[in-house]
């Protein structure tokens, strides 16, 4: 088969994240499978300031109308250190900017030209690539919008789109509608209105031919109120042709075995290189060596979906107890504000760093004792997999993926390697926290987790099968 992967992130931009680790991971899967896959990108500032990536000019361009403009799509090529295929649409006037969505956490004003575009030009792509594309993947807001055009124009790609975080959907003013240059009768409460404004997301969900989330657990919660964002109504008219499929961990980046970012590697029968990982990370960020109570991570993004209204106040109690605490990532600026006070309260014990750092990243895993993933809706659990890979265990609210990927830790039974709460509430994530710092001070029960959890199997050739199913569903006799 052949498929077309659309977003507006993927490597080779250095960012964290599950959208990150799918672009990285499910086209290389998908192409040592046997099957012709290429991903396309808008190609931003900062892949063109990459010393390292040098794509080529491929001479095909294109003038596209947004709205009463018209702008040119330039086409650029490169191939990832396996062969895959990368294209890069260029257009400086919406690329070329110190962030991909926003700065500083405000969006940029003309995010909806900016994505409409970016599938217009994505599909002119498909239209001239050899072989032309059966299947056209999008993934989450940014992409959504390409199915929309596909059906408007009664063009032969099958879609389907992703969505990894139904939180963020793309929602503009109504008179955006105009940039998409469609006819009128899209913009209805079957098309791409809703509550009177234009939203990507919800278009995607309507027009793509399957709808796929990265858990069923998590597909089973966004049909509900308290957690589809308020899509859940369109989710479940459209839930016919909704699936779940659990991402996968990619174990060429991602295995203490092997991983070539870390100072020292190990494995589950013999943990002294994640001994020196940690005394090298605490070192590295000049946090105290000693006592020698658990080093907690937190390595995701600093906004309230992902349990920072639960986390934040809780850092004094948790930061008076024998801890260390390391934080990376970006996002809401009054988290960011309260976790920059509180690492200057506690500066032995605490440090936050905003800007991800993929070496730091992989330290950080393999050096941390317990990560801390106390989202309220967690789609994925993609870094619960990859903490779990390096026997780093997690305490988590028992959301979305989380509940496929980690087993809540029972001493009766002595089963589990995880420390699970069920109530969103702070005081629920205390006493997680509680029962885990209980027993790491039983060193040799908390090796015996950590073995646990590192001997846990999160591959992608599970989903990736699962993801060729679909496909072929699609195609038919054409695979």
């Amino acid at each position: 088969m052949s498929v077309l992967m659309i977003s507006a992130e993927g490597p080779p931009l250095h960012r964290g994240g599950a959208l990150m680790e799918v672009l990285a991971a499910l086209p290389e899967e998908l192409r040592a499978r046997g099957h012709q896959v290429s991903v396309v990108l808008p190609f931003y500032r900062e892949i063109r300031e990459n010393d390292e990536f040098h794509p080529r000019e491929t001479g095909v361009t294109v003038d596209l109308r947004v709205g009463e403009e018209t702008h040119v799509a330039e086409y650029l090529e490169s191939e990832t250190e396996s062969g895959l295929q990368l294209f890069l649409i260029r257009a400086d006037a919406f690329f070329d900017r110190p962030g991909i969505y926003g700065e500083g956490g405000v969006a940029y004003e003309d995010n909806a030209a900016r994505f409409v575009f970016l599938a217009k030009a994505a599909i002119e792509l498909a239209r001239r690539l050899t072989p032309v594309p059966q299947i056209l993947h999008c993934h989450d807001w940014g992409a959504a919008l390409v199915p929309v055009y596909v059906e408007a124009h009664a063009l032969s790609f099958r879609t389907v789109l992703t969505i990894h975080r139904i939180s963020e959907q793309g929602s503009f003013w109504g008179l955006d509608f105009d940039l998409t240059n469609l006819p009128s009768r899209y913009f209805t409460l079957r098309g791409l209105e809703f509550f009177g404004r234009l939203n990507f997301l919800k278009s995607g969900i309507v027009f793509a031919d399957r709808v796929t989330t990265v858990s069923e657990h998590y597909r089973q919660e966004i049909l509900e109120r308290d957690a589809g964002a308020g899509l859940e109504a369109v989710l479940r008219e459209n839930s016919f042709k909704m699936s779940g499929i659990l991402s996968g961990i990619d174990h060429a980046r991602w295995d203490p075995v092997v991983d070539k970012l870390l100072p020292a590697t190990f494995g589950i029968d013999d943990l002294a290189g994640k001994q020196k990982c940690r005394d090298l990370l605490l070192k590295k960020l000049q946090l105290a060596p000693s006592p020698r109570g658990p080093v907690f991570s937190v390595v995701t993004r600093v906004v309230s979906e992902k349990g920072f209204d639960l986390l934040t106040p809780l850092l004094d109690r948790l930061l008076a107890d024998d801890v260390r605490l390391i934080i990376l990532g970006g996002g809401e600026v009054a988290f960011e504000t309260a976790l920059a006070v509180a690492a200057r309260r506690y500066p032995a014990k605490f440090i936050y760093r905003r800007d991800y750092d993929e070496d730091l990243a992989h330290l950080i895993e393999a050096g941390a004792d317990i990560t801390l993933t106390p989202a309220r809706f967690e789609p994925s659990g993609l870094l619960a997999m990859q903490s779990l890979q390096y026997g780093t265990l997690p305490v988590a609210h028992a959301g979305g993926g989380i509940r496929e990927i980690v087993q809540d830790y029972d001493p009766v039974t002595d089963s589990g390697y995880g420390f699970l709460f069920y109530d969103y509430t702070a005081d629920a994530f205390w006493d997680a926290i509680k029962r885990a710092t209980a027993i790491f001070a039983d060193t040799d029960r908390w090796n015996s987790l950590r073995q646990r959890a590192m001997r846990q199997e999160f591959s992608w050739a599970r989903a990736t099968e699962k993801y060729e199913e679909l496909y072929r569903g699609l195609v038919g006799d054409e695979s």
